[in-house]
């Protein structure tokens, strides 16, 4: 088994900051502070409620005014900014837990300490409240923030904006209505950091889950601007191509549901073991005239823990397939439990698509 991530909050890590913090505060208790986090509870916690820990112990332990402490936890940012160089560190999320937590009431002191902590630890989960308690003012930051040197603000301006961020605080505003989303989005769409423009495709995939033809007029107006462009659009329609979405699928030259394409001689297991494997198989042939353009996945309806389906599509590949051409897929799905993603027992359902439409389907059991 991996080493669980929640591990790398250890005293390895957590002990060198201590010293930082002291050397730039020097009343600062390095004993108290990691006693503290490393209670009799620790060992316990799980990896959001140790980092929140982590936050909660580094105010105790900071002076009792808010920007005061608030002044030293910048300040320490900045020395490991000035020693390595803006990174999208995780091992010191909780710098940003220290904002989150302690700051939501005082966004005049908070949120020019975003500026800072962000460049080495991204706050796009720290900005969450913000937007939830202050909407006007953070559209109007994130905004402006879309326009900031700093690369890593650049990417909060979006990241944190999304309407649907994973493991983030929702903000049901946004997911209404994407309008404040729209101009930060424009601005960026042309980033020279690919982490920014990703952060744009994520986000555009976010706004397609309620408003699906806002992304499509937004990808009829980038495609073909620039092979960057081109990218974001691709991957910000991902998950209407997942859908079938005719306009999205002819978009990128496939024909919804292509005329003369077989799927044949699908074989799969007929039963499957939590932590096996689904190994499948089958014949795609054009018997059209001409070649088409072809977007192949396979699509599994998995039981859940309640008794509903939840059906979830993967990708397999995109090709051109010649008139009267034939060729052979192999595939297997992994049944591995997760973090994310848990399987349980009884009956499933696999099903081959070809630009959008199911061609072959077939049942099988996990057992």
């Amino acid at each position: 088994m991996p080493e669980p991530l929640k591990n790398i909050f250890s005293r390895p890590l957590i002990h060198p900051f201590a010293e930082l913090v002291k050397k730039v505060w020097p009343d600062f208790s390095t004993s108290t502070f990691l006693e503290k986090v490393f209670d009799e509870h620790y060992e316990g916690l799980e990896l959001k409620q140790r980092t929140r820990h982590i936050a909660h112990a580094l105010r105790a332990c900071l002076p009792t005014v808010y920007r005061d402490a608030l002044k030293i936890v910048c300040d320490v940012t900045q020395s490991y900014i000035d020693q390595h160089g803006e990174k999208l560190t995780f091992q010191w999320i909780f710098l940003p837990e220290f904002i989150e937590a302690h700051g939501v009431e005082d966004p005049d002191a908070s949120i020019p300490a975003i500026e800072t902590v962000t460049r080495w630890s991204s706050c796009e989960f720290t900005v969450r409240p913000f937007l939830l308690k202050y909407p006007e003012r953070m559209y109007a930051q994130m905004l402006a923030w879309s326009d900031h040197p700093s690369p890593m603000l650049r990417r909060l301006a979006s990241e944190g904006i999304r309407p649907r961020l994973p493991w983030g605080m929702g903000v049901p505003a946004l997911k209404r209505d994407p309008t404040p989303i729209l101009p930060i989005l424009e601005k960026l769409k042309n980033d020279p950091a690919e982490t920014v423009r990703r952060s744009v495709a994520n986000n555009l995939n976010d706004i397609a889950k309620e408003h699906p033809q806002v992304v499509l007029d937004i990808a009829g107006r980038w495609l073909g601007q620039h092979p960057d462009t081109d990218w974001i659009v691709r991957h910000a329609c991902r998950g209407l191509l997942k859908k079938g979405n005719a306009q999205a699928l002819a978009y990128f030259g496939f024909e919804k549901g292509a005329n003369a394409i077989e799927v044949s001689n699908l074989q799969h297991s007929l039963e499957v073991k939590i932590g096996a494997k689904l190994d499948f198989s089958f014949q795609l042939s054009n018997h059209a005239l001409n070649a088409q353009s072809l977007r192949l996945e396979y699509q599994i309806d998995y039981q859940t823990l309640s008794g509903k389906i939840s059906s979830k599509v993967f990708k397999i590949k995109e090709l051109e397939l010649g008139a009267g051409a034939s060729v052979a897929v192999e595939r297997y799905q992994r049944f591995q439990d997760f973090t994310t993603r848990k399987h349980y027992s009884g009956e499933h359902i696999l099903r081959i698509l070809v630009n959008g439409l199911a061609l072959a389907e077939g049942k099988f059991m996990v057992l």
